[in-house]
């Protein structure tokens, strides 16, 4: 099965080339989209690697769509989406590719015509004791780590640009279950993923946690979860409800435990403004 990988980069370290020798074997070849102001090409020293420089951040949708678009001009049908920061344990992304093979079985349960997406568990603080005995499709899943089909990408029209950053993983899962599209996700593989620097503190028998994500980031996740909540709730109101819900959380992890306060809850006030406003695109 022939692949393409496309991670996007924004400021990365020295450890990202790293970081892709966990799948690159896997694969056929990777786009490496760079948002960032500076050429990092020198960085990576692979002849599997396009380099390819956005000259500024364009945001992650743009990007993923940059090295779909340039993985269905060079003839790949299945495109594995990536992170700088993520990495997968092993031979994770060939089990991947061999389920996918699997599914075109007659025998097969689940429908290659109707996969959208194949995801791995992804690993994180928060659920280091979780073990997935079996095969399940949860309703929305993070972008790193997935396969997605690019018949799929086409049809449902890619991701949304004016997403900018967040939302954009959760409205490409709903978007390709609106369009009769599966996700599947596997319990043997695993994809180690970074969620941010985040800060633990009990309160009053309590225990709460901050991401500690910047007042950019806030100001995203707010504006993008408000618009994401308004496309879906008809038809997913309990997810839209539980999205509402954490914002909540989130003002309690940034006013227990992280550091410029004030900054973050006016860029999040900022983020619910410019919704009802009805601003889109890169902050301005």
């Amino acid at each position: 099965m022939k692949l393409a990988a496309v991670v996007v980069l924004y400021n990365p370290s020295a450890k990202i080339l790293e970081n892709i020798k966990s799948y690159i074997d896997y694969v056929d070849v990777v786009y490496a989209v760079d948002n960032s102001s500076s050429d990092n090409s020198a960085s990576l020293h692979s002849d599997k690697i396009v380099y390819l420089s956005n000259g500024k951040n364009k945001g992650i949708a743009y990007a993923l769509n940059r090295g779909a678009q340039q993985a269905i001009a060079d003839g790949y049908a299945w495109l594995l989406t990536m992170d700088q920061d993520s990495t997968f344990e092993n031979d994770g992304v060939e089990k991947l590719k061999e389920f996918i093979v699997g599914c075109k079985a007659t025998d097969s349960k689940y429908q290659y015509d109707k996969i959208g997406l194949i995801t791995p568990f992804h690993r994180t603080l928060f659920n280091e004791a979780e073990q997935l005995k079996e095969i399940d499709s949860p309703a929305v899943v993070m972008t790193s780590g997935n396969i997605i089909s690019l018949d799929a990408y086409q049809k449902i029209g890619g991701f949304k640009d004016w997403m900018f950053i967040d939302a954009v993983d959760f409205d490409y899962c709903l978007n390709l279950r609106d369009h009769g599209y599966d996700i599947w996700r596997l319990p043997q593989v695993e994809l180690k993923h970074n969620l941010g620097d985040v800060v633990f503190k009990t309160f009053r028998g309590k225990r709460y946690y901050g991401l500690n994500h910047s007042p950019m980031r806030r100001y995203y996740i707010v504006r993008n979860r408000h618009y994401f909540c308004d496309m879906y709730e008809d038809r997913y109101p309990g997810f839209c409800n539980a999205e509402r819900q954490s914002t909540k959380v989130e003002v309690k992890g940034i006013l227990l435990c992280e550091k410029n306060k004030i900054r973050k809850l006016f860029a999040m006030f900022r983020g619910y403004l410019d919704y009802k406003l009805g601003k889109k695109g890169k902050k301005v």
